[in-house]
């Protein structure tokens, strides 16, 4: 089944869905009748750069007597697990956006709720209306935004082929550089793509090709956290919190903003860390000095999305690794294990005062020699760059891995058999099963061997210590 069609079947679920909760409130049959929840989708579907592994982000609008925590996660989420069609149905209810996850015929789904201060919903609602906000609350406010963002990045590019050629490289180039990826603290699809549209703005008449080059160049220039956006921020009379380091203490603390340009106006990148902020801005520069061969015709295009050598590139790494008794409760357990990943990065600065810089691998990487489901997470560490540390100094990292393991095995919903495990290896222990056909190929030449240099004059005389039980 194709994307449309899957959507097409999830708007009729959906519909048939609030009018059994009509029905079930004591609603007239007319009220039945009339009942109806509509379905958007945003993210890189709606920008039109989605490829056959992305997910499809979605959300479902529905009346103001449908509520999220009973009905969709609750009366929606039995509806969907008694289908054939579903699979990997995964509710998760505490996240920053509250969202259900599953497959619809091995379509991966992405499903937010939000119910809007109306008793009917109608096909043709203008998401984009400011009126679609009122008397509602911030998580609602918060699955409405992805929507209403993509609808203002469209307007306020002014070439949107042009912008979804770039958008669509720069993605590409971000996967294979290993910085692609929210959860883990680096950036998501919105990033990217308000990144893209801000440089699209600088260069209107530029070309796709020459907008990637540009975009290295502003951002290895950018003085963060000097706010990325696209547009004023407006200051509308809702009452909403939006982004103000002036007046908001816990904005002062977002290093790398990037500001939505949609009512109420956020920071979609309040995940970033100062190490993970680092190891971007060191990609950054890698791509711009690759760009600057190719417009010298010192190198191709090719070069430019050549993988991240990551496994290659630290002296020093952490190893997480989870198992679970079966598949569903591995399934759960590793989703919460990937939720709370980039908290050991933030744990690790805390405890070393910013000495140590970590790099966590947005993957995650499965043992197949063993019987049982698992998988292994991975994060590179690195003194900071110009930090003295004397030959032989330690890194002690088992608080800050304790107290991690603590908070991992503070899930709710914990099983007998949900384990995890810290190690600290070198890089030669990295194991076999994490390197596919071709993983060791080097990258650019001149781009590696500096990188290679600028690591191992780091690293000499740097031992860690980490406790894993």
């Amino acid at each position: 089944m194709r994307v449309p069609e899957v959507l097409s079947r999830l708007k009729q679920i959906v519909k048939d869905w609030v009018k059994k909760i009509t029905c079930l409130r004591g609603y007239s049959d007319r009220m039945v009748g009339d009942a109806n929840a509509v379905i958007f989708t945003f993210g890189s579907y709606q920008l039109g750069v989605h490829g056959p592994e992305t997910d499809i982000d979605t959300l479902c609008i529905g009346p103001s007597y449908v509520s999220r925590e009973e009905d969709f996660f609750y009366v929606l989420h039995n509806i969907l697990a008694e289908m054939e069609e579903i699979t990997e149905l995964q509710p998760v209810p505490d996240a920053h956006i509250p969202v259900m996850k599953f497959k619809f015929d091995g379509i991966s789904i992405d499903l937010l709720y939000a119910s809007i201060s109306l008793l009917v919903v109608p096909n043709n609602l203008d998401i984009s209306n400011i009126s679609v906000l009122y008397n509602i609350d911030e998580p609602t406010v918060r699955s409405l935004n992805g929507c209403r963002v993509v609808d203002q990045i469209l307007k306020l590019v002014p070439n949107v082929e042009h912008f979804r050629t770039t958008l669509w490289c720069l993605k590409f180039w971000a996967k294979r550089h290993g910085i692609y990826s929210n959860v883990t603290g680096f950036l998501g699809g919105v990033n990217w793509a308000l990144l893209v549209a801000r440089v699209c703005q600088l260069y209107p008449n530029a070309n796709p090709s020459m907008l990637v080059s540009r975009f290295f160049r502003v951002y290895t220039l950018w003085r963060w956290p000097n706010p990325v956006m696209l547009c004023e921020i407006e200051d509308g009379e809702l009452g909403f919190s939006i982004w103000d380091p002036c007046k908001n203490p816990r904005d002062r603390n977002h290093i790398m903003p990037i500001i939505t340009p949609a009512y109420p106006c956020m920071n979609s990148s309040y995940n970033v860390s100062a190490s993970t902020l680092w190891v971007m801005m060191e990609q950054f520069q890698f791509g711009k000095m690759i760009c600057e061969d190719i417009e010298l015709n010192k190198a191709r295009w090719s070069a430019l999305f050549e993988p991240y050598h990551f496994f290659g590139s630290y002296k020093n790494y952490l190893q997480v690794d989870i198992v679970a008794a079966n598949l569903d409760d591995f399934r759960a357990w590793k989703g919460w294990v990937e939720s709370r990943f980039r908290q050991l990065t933030l744990m690790i600065e805390r405890d070393t005062s910013g000495r140590l810089q970590s790099h966590p691998h947005p993957h995650n990487f499965v043992d197949s020699s063993k019987q049982f489901p698992n998988s292994a997470f991975f994060m590179g560490l690195q003194r900071k760059k110009g930090e003295v540390i004397q030959s032989g100094q330690q890194f002690d990292l088992r608080g800050p891995v304790d107290k991690f393991r603590h908070q991992i095995f503070s899930y709710l919903f914990w099983k007998p058999g949900m384990e995890i495990s810290v190690n600290h290896i070198h890089r030669k222990k990295i194991p076999s099963y994490v390197f596919s056909e071709g993983s060791k190929k080097s990258q650019h030449p001149r781009i590696i061997s500096q990188l290679l240099a600028d690591k191992t004059s780091q690293e000499s005389g740097v031992d860690f210590v980490v406790r894993t039980c």
